[in-house]
């Protein structure tokens, strides 16, 4: 074998499924089309459960320089938008920056509405303050990361096919071939691994064409700023400076690659907004749809997908980079366990059972998006219920914590709270806090109750399980957990619980027991 592990596409998840299969010891290869990251206007937001991932592998100082830049670009253009008296959003929380925490269908999600008890939404710690991430940062960062773990990013390769049989996988490209016993499809959402492993491909046809562009332009002074609905679509103006989007329900666009002009981005804002703006150029333009389709399993054999590959839907609400990198999370230390033979191929089962739900969650909030967007009367009025509920406390919690993806609870065995859940980044005294305890990717058991007979049980598990005795003052009834790579919780009990020995043992065996008959490295 040349690797282990190959992955097609270098974006964002692709790279942050090369960095966890790296982490887990796997001998990997990102094979992306492209020779530098591309600079097409893409998603300008990272939700909470995607910028938890990257904090629990140490990026949270560099996302978050990335922010302050951002914010600070959104202010300066509401300055000249207001001719330098507006507001900049200055009370905001410190980590949102602006006072909001999203949007749904253009709806604005007002950051002071929110009830942070809810779960997912008050537990991801510093995590949580951090929203405005473009993904050209995030590839960016992840680029660095892999370079730094040793990944074989080769830009400039992409995968023209690939032969699969029981024992491994050839893949083809213009540069040889290469022989693995795995392949990925990270190739976005016309996945040329898709197409040739024949994974089905259901889901609903588009209905709009959205265009995205930065452009130069006069006559602006008349645009609102944010989202606004109007009678012939919606558009939205910032948060930096030329930045437009415009929603027209006249159909998907007759050639969806057509390169996007001036006038026809001048055209369209016209249209939608009523406002005599003239576009004297463009930085940078993408036009998009609302079809939204998910395969029915995310495993063929040797071959698996993630990302965009496995699920399309339209940009509303930033939830695709958080999606996609959720993918890479979950499947990136089950894979390199396979690989290592630390765990059966049966583990990968377990990507499509846990992963699927949550992406088919995703298209249907994008697609009643679009519903709440439509000009016609009957959308109209069920906008305006949905903008009421969304300036209550309740509302904007509820829709928050559904964007947010932040309430995302896996099917697992145990009947504890936080079972099957993110872990929460519990505050330790004087160790820190959770997240800095898995950059290393591996599991831990947290020893809340300074317990020898767990720390004793994990101690079977070594170097697939780490171990840490500390005390959490905010959770006292908290007495133990067991946290997988991925951050989420594989079992936690509460002290005095019955028997919590047994539940440990058993949520040790299922994640990290070595197969019968199998021989680890080393």
């Amino acid at each position: 074998m040349d690797y282990d592990v190959v992955v097609a596409g270098g974006g964002p998840v692709g790279l942050m499924l090369g960095c966890e299969l790296r982490l887990g010891g796997a001998r990997v290869a990102v094979l992306e089309r492209r020779t530098e990251v591309d600079p097409t206007i893409k998603g300008g937001a990272i939700t909470t459960p995607g910028a938890e991932a990257l904090y629990r592998r140490g990026m949270l100082p560099a996302m978050a320089e990335v922010q302050r830049q951002a914010v600070d670009r959104f202010r300066a253009f509401i300055r000249e938008h207001n001719g330098g008296n507006g507001d900049e959003g200055g009370g905001a929380p410190a980590g949102q920056g602006l006072g909001i925490v999203g949007h749904f269908a253009g709806i604005m999600l007002r950051a002071d509405l929110v009830d942070r008890t809810e779960p997912g939404l008050g537990d991801a710690g510093p995590a949580s303050e951090i929203a405005f991430v473009a993904q050209q940062d995030i590839e960016r960062l992840l680029g660095e990361r892999a370079k730094e773990l040793g990944v074989d990013v080769r830009r400039g390769v992409e995968l023209t096919g690939f032969d699969a049989d029981e024992r491994a996988v050839t893949v083809r490209s213009g540069h040889g071939d290469v022989r693995a016993g795995w392949l990925v499809g990270c190739d976005g959402g016309r996945s040329t691994v898709r197409k040739l492993a024949g994974f089905e491909f259901p889901g609903t046809e588009p209905e709009i064409t959205c265009h995205q562009a930065v452009v130069e332009m006069t006559g602006a002074e008349d645009l609102k700023v944010g989202w606004t609905a109007t009678d012939t679509g919606v558009y939205a103006h910032g948060p930096m400076p030329g930045r437009i989007v415009t929603v027209e329900f006249d159909g998907p666009p007759a050639d969806r690659d057509a390169p996007v002009t001036a006038e026809d981005l001048q055209a369209r804002l016209r249209r939608v907004c009523g406002v005599d703006v003239t576009v004297t150029g463009v930085r940078t333009a993408t036009r998009f749809t609302d079809h939204a389709r998910q395969v029915t399993e995310y495993r063929r054999g040797r071959v698996l997908l993630a990302g965009d590959a496995a699920h399309v839907h339209s940009a509303f609400g930033s939830q695709g980079l958080s999606l996609g990198i959720g993918d890479a999370m979950n499947l990136g230390w089950k894979l390199a366990a396979v690989v290592g033979g630390r765990a059966p191929q049966g583990l990968l089962d377990t990507y499509t059972r846990e992963r699927h739900p949550v992406g088919a969650q995703v298209l249907d909030w994008t697609r009643s998006q679009v519903a709440a967007m439509r000009p016609d009367p009957r959308s109209r009025a069920l906008r305006e219920i949905v903008s009421d509920l969304a300036g209550t406390v309740a509302g904007t919690t509820y829709l928050t914590a559904r964007l947010n993806g932040g309430g995302v609870r896996y099917e697992l065995a145990g009947a504890h709270p936080l079972t099957g859940r993110s872990a929460p980044d519990l505050e330790l005294a004087g160790a820190g806090r959770l997240a800095g305890h898995l950059h290393a990717g591996r599991a831990l058991l947290l020893d809340l109750a300074d317990d020898p007979g767990l720390r004793a049980l994990a101690a079977g598990y070594a170097g697939r399980v780490d171990t840490l005795t500390a005390r959490c003052p905010s959770r006292p009834k908290l007495a133990a957990v067991l946290v997988r790579p991925d951050g989420f919780t594989a079992w936690a009990a509460d002290a005095g619980a019955p028997v919590p020995a047994a539940g440990l043992a058993e949520a040790l065996r299922e994640w990290f027991a070595v197969p019968e008959g199998a021989v680890t490295p080393g």
